[in-house]
């Protein structure tokens, strides 16, 4: 199967007086139609990073293709058809959404650029606002009119308005109530089922990770440390620190008792990376390699990769 979107060797970086912040290095990836691919890690890892660099929203080295076409190299000029087939659902719904703009005027934006006709985008618009379970008459009203659950609702109808291939997501739950993060999750689920558009899911809270993704990427310090179905990952981390993460989520059962956290330590800062491994001032299993040389990833099993010189076995 070919990826729907692909990316080789991305890497970001910024300038600044005191040195070069590397906010990515050398990410690659694949995403299949139809399928999730969650990134995971903690604050500062680059996953909000990659999804702007994915989108061109911010400008990065390395390769990005679409259906195999290269866009890495697209002037401004000529990045209007990949723009209606990568779309982006953001964290705040709330500021993602004009609030001087009418509901169906910011969904028939996308539809305007695109140069849809006007009596065409009325349709569209109703029918994007029923499929994520709000009623036609709701394109009349403002932002501020909603709940922040019918916010996010209106932030995916108009990701879906060009019935794009890929829609990346940065944290698109995060900022909603328990139960109406369910819903949400919910929805998405079924949209991708009827539509086969596929998900780069960034997040933070593994429940929903475990629930949503097929595959999971796990980064730390804006490299990927560990990949691989989440089953897998969930099952048997390869990595400590994808063990460290999975140990410090919380666990809904109350009778089963709460792991404890391996990690120690303060991340270290973008501008005083540790020589070799960067995970290695936070490890329990480092020894002198680790400190030494950085590992690369490389295969771990048939569907899967990890960089760590001594795996979890």
């Amino acid at each position: 199967m070919t990826p729907v979107l692909e990316a080789n060797d991305l890497t970001v970086r910024y300038p600044t007086k005191d040195g070069t912040v590397y906010a990515l290095s050398g990410v690659s990836l694949q995403l299949f139609p139809g399928e999730t691919l969650a990134v995971v890690g903690e604050s500062g890892c680059g996953k909000s990073t990659l999804g702007k660099a994915l989108m061109r929203l911010i400008a990065s080295r390395g390769s990005i293709k679409i259906h195999s076409e290269e866009v890495s190299t697209l002037s401004n000029a000529k990045l209007l058809p990949f723009r209606r087939r990568v779309q982006m659902v953001f964290q705040d719904p709330q500021g993602s959404l004009n609030p001087r703009q009418r509901v169906g005027t910011s969904i028939a934006r996308p539809l305007q650029v695109a140069g849809w006709q006007r009596r065409d985008i009325a349709r569209r618009v109703e029918a994007l606002l029923e499929q994520v379970g709000l009623p036609a008459e709701s394109a009349s009203r403002y932002p501020h009119e909603f709940s922040g659950g019918q916010r996010q609702r209106i932030g995916i109808a108009r990701a879906l308005a060009t019935e794009p291939d890929v829609v990346i997501c940065d944290e698109p739950v995060s900022a909603l109530d328990v139960s109406v993060r369910a819903q949400v999750i919910n929805l998405m689920r079924d949209i991708q089922q009827r539509m086969n558009v596929a998900y780069l899911f960034i997040s933070h809270d593994l429940s929903v990770v475990e629930y949503l993704a097929d595959r999971v990427m796990v980064m730390y310090l804006g490299r990927v440390v560990e990949s691989g179905p989440t089953a897998a990952l969930w099952q048997h981390p390869a990595h400590p620190y994808t063990a460290a993460l999975l140990a410090a989520a919380p666990v809904a059962d109350p009778r089963q008792p709460q792991a404890q956290a391996l990690l120690e330590g303060e991340v270290p800062g973008p501008l005083s990376l540790p020589q070799g491994c960067a995970f290695h001032t936070r490890c329990p299993r480092a020894q002198a390699r680790c400190r030494q040389l950085r590992p690369e990833l490389i295969p771990f099993t048939a569907d899967r990769q990890v960089a760590c010189h001594f795996p979890l076995d």
